[in-house]
């Protein structure tokens, strides 16, 4: 529902619209099926039961578009918890961030340094940090960025997205470098300049995306795709692609957001695919929220039976 994606997205930055959702009491309850509370004691508690059921997780402590210094510091810090935490409950997870949280927006020396602490004391802790993706205005500076980091760090990756026209090229130039990648469809709202505006050509191209780096069994080493997608056909042709390719199975994993699709992650995880559940914390919800709400129109739905209970 194009309508509703809009609106959402839309307000996912409005800043009264921001300010109304904070304030509604019944909202806050209702993150709780997408958000894992807003300590990282909360976010660990999920971990663990998603580990008990045999899946692997992401961490990721909410927050972007960070314009002080002192705030991206911050911001690391949580992060290097993050990893104290990993290593103390012994979970099998990695944390995933958003460059314009660690400072991108200010410059990307401070990026780059804050990230730069979050991945050698991964490297510690033995598991990986993902950079993530944000709107079109950033790419170019987050590939830059990934690129600067793999260079000294090899348990760093990063995330595509399908709807963007330049998303191919970035692919090939990821797949050469032997980078792990996320490909997601992407949950920016964009202009038709620089994204695909039809839902069709974006699932086209998430598949066109899939085979560059699954295609070719003499792939770089490292090279990995997270195939990030609630998508029942994309992970159906997913399936038969790796049987049909006798695809090894360290090149790739499901991934899926906490609170959507449960059945299909414990369905993937009981049928022996690596499954991996993303599982975000923290007090800067709002945007995340409304971003979940614009990508399904189910989730529009739970949100509107919610209100009238």
């Amino acid at each position: 529902m194009p309508i509703f994606r809009d609106l959402f997205l839309a307000l996912s930055t409005n800043a009264a619209a921001h300010k109304f959702v904070l304030g509604f009491p019944p909202a806050r309850a209702m993150t709780r099926r997408f958000v894992a509370g807003e300590t990282l004691e909360g976010a660990i508690a999920v971990v663990k039961r998603v580990n008990a059921d045999g899946m692997l997780a992401t961490l990721d402590f909410l927050g972007e578009a960070v314009t002080n210094e002192q705030a991206s510091r911050g911001a690391r810090d949580e992060y290097l918890r993050i990893l104290d935490a990993i290593e103390t409950n012994q979970l099998n997870a990695y944390a995933s961030l958003k460059p314009t949280q660690m400072g991108l927006v200010i410059s990307s020396d401070l990026a780059f340094e804050n990230i730069s602490a979050i991945a050698a004391r991964a490297s510690q802790v033995g598991t990986t940090v993902r950079v993530e993706m944000e709107d079109s205005p950033f790419t170019q500076a987050t590939i830059d960025l990934f690129k600067k980091l793999r260079a000294e760090f090899s348990n760093v990756g990063t995330v595509i997205q399908s709807c963007l026209f330049r998303s191919e090229a970035d692919m090939q130039d990821l797949y050469a470098l032997g980078a792990m990648v996320r490909l997601v469809k992407g949950a920016y709202k964009e202009p038709p300049t620089v994204a695909f505006p039809q839902k069709k050509d974006v699932d086209a191209n998430y598949l066109k995306l899939a085979e560059i780096f699954l295609c070719d069994e003499n792939a770089p080493p490292g090279t990995k795709l997270a195939l990030a997608t609630h998508d029942a056909k994309i992970i159906d042709w997913a399936k038969n692609f790796f049987k049909e390719h006798n695809t090894a199975r360290e090149r790739y994993e499901f991934q899926m957001l906490y609170g959507i699709r449960s059945d299909l992650q414990k369905q993937l995880n009981a049928e022996g695919y690596p499954m991996r559940v993303y599982v975000p914390y923290g007090g800067q919800w709002y945007p995340y929220f409304m971003r979940r709400l614009a990508e399904r129109p189910a989730n529009v739905f739970f949100l509107i039976s919610n209100l009238f209970k």
